[in-house]
C-alpha cells in the first residue's frame, strides 16, 4: 500500500523541478474537467465544471449520465485515476509517465466500457500550446513525488480558504480547482453586476463574460507559469476599483503585479513562516478589504459581525 508522508504540510515546489509533469497533469485535469462539464447542468460562473480537493487528490464529485451516477477521482497517493459508478466495480487507470494522447484514449475507452458514450472538445484552454488531446504525444511526464507535493499544498490551501470563506455571509463560491488556469480559488461577490468582461487569451469570450458577470473579490493558489516563475497565492478584484493596487496589504512581502493585474504573495513566504495559516489569512483578508473598501461594498450586510 502506498503511503504519503505528512511531516511537511507545506512542501517545497519549485516550478523548474516539475514543469514537465505540471504541463502533462494540467492537460489531464482538463480532460477530466471537460467530462464533468459535459455531464453536469450549467451553473453560474461555470461552477459545475470545477474539481474539488479530496484526502487523496482531486475529484469531479458525483455526475449523472442519464440516470446513472459517475465519479472520477485523481488519487495522487496510489497514483490512480478512479472511475466509480453505482452499478459497476471501480475501474482504474494507472497514473504514470505516458502521453496526453494515451491518457485521453484510455479515459474515453474506460468510459465506453462503462456504457458511457460522450464527446468533449479536445482543444486545451487557457494555455498557448493547444495541440488537441488525442494528438498530444509531447507531454508525457509524471513525477509522483512532485504531484503529491502539489496535492499537499492544495489540501492545506483548501483548509485555509475554507476558514476564510466562512467569514462571509454574502454570495461566495465553493473552494474549487479550476482546471483551465490550474488554480485553487474562492470568490466573494458584492451582489452587484459587473461590466462585460473583455475576454482573456486562449479562452472563449463568452466563458469569461459568464465567469465575471458580477463584481468579485477572488483569491487562491497557483503553482506558477508564464511570467510568474514561482508558486504564489494571488488576489484580485473585477472590476478593479480605483485605489485597489495602492491599498496597504499584508504581509509586507506581498506585491501588486502590474502585468498580472493581481496581488501576489510568493508561496515560499508562507511555507517558511512560523505560522503559515496566519500569514496566508492576513493576505486573504487584507486583499479582500482592499477590494471591498475601494469599491464600497456593503460590508455590514456581507460579513459576520
Amino acid at each position: 500500500m502506498t503511503t504519503v508522508r505528512t511531516t511537511n504540510l507545506w512542501p517545497e515546489l519549485p516550478l523548474t523541478e516539475w514543469q514537465d509533469t505540471y504541463d502533462t497533469l494540467h492537460r489531464w485535469t482538463q480532460i477530466i474537467g471537460k467530462i464533468r462539464l459535459a455531464l453536469t447542468p450549467q451553473m453560474n460562473h461555470w461552477w459545475n465544471s470545477t474539481l474539488y480537493v479530496t484526502p487523496h487528490g482531486l475529484t469531479t464529485s458525483s455526475m449523472y449520465y442519464d440516470d446513472r451516477l459517475l465519479q472520477i477521482d485523481f488519487d495522487f497517493i496510489s497514483n490512480l485515476l478512479l472511475f466509480e459508478t453505482a452499478d459497476d466495480p471501480i475501474k482504474t487507470i494507472a497514473l504514470r509517465p505516458f502521453s496526453v494522447a494515451e491518457f485521453y484514449h484510455e479515459v474515453m475507452a474506460t468510459l465506453k466500457s462503462l456504457g458511457i458514450d460522450l464527446t468533449i472538445w479536445t482543444t486545451p484552454v487557457e494555455i498557448p500550446e493547444r495541440t488537441p488531446f488525442e494528438q498530444d504525444r509531447k507531454h508525457k511526464s509524471y513525477d509522483p513525488e512532485h504531484v503529491q507535493r502539489f496535492w499537499r499544498i492544495l489540501a492545506q490551501t483548501s483548509r485555509v480558504l475554507s476558514e476564510f470563506r466562512s467569514r462571509f455571509i454574502g454570495k461566495v463560491s465553493p473552494v474549487q480547482f479550476f482546471w483551465g488556469a490550474f488554480d485553487l480559488a474562492v470568490t466573494r461577490f458584492s451582489g452587484r453586476t459587473a461590466p462585460t468582461h473583455p475576454g482573456a487569451p486562449y479562452v472563449a469570450r463568452f466563458v469569461m463574460v459568464e465567469a465575471y458577470s458580477h463584481e468579485v473579490s477572488s483569491c487562491g493558489f497557483w503553482p506558477g507559469g508564464g511570467t510568474v516563475n514561482e508558486p504564489a497565492f494571488y488576489a484580485y478584484s473585477y472590476p478593479e476599483p480605483q485605489g485597489f493596487k495602492q491599498y496597504p496589504i499584508q504581509p509586507k512581502e506581498a506585491l501588486y503585479d502590474t502585468q498580472m493585474g493581481e496581488f501576489l504573495l510568493p508561496y515560499d513566504v508562507v511555507r517558511t513562516s512560523k505560522s503559515p495559516d496566519e500569514v496566508l489569512l492576513s493576505f486573504l483578508q487584507s486583499t479582500y478589504e482592499a477590494a471591498a473598501t475601494c469599491a464600497k461594498w456593503d460590508r455590514n450586510a456581507l460579513e459576520h459581525r
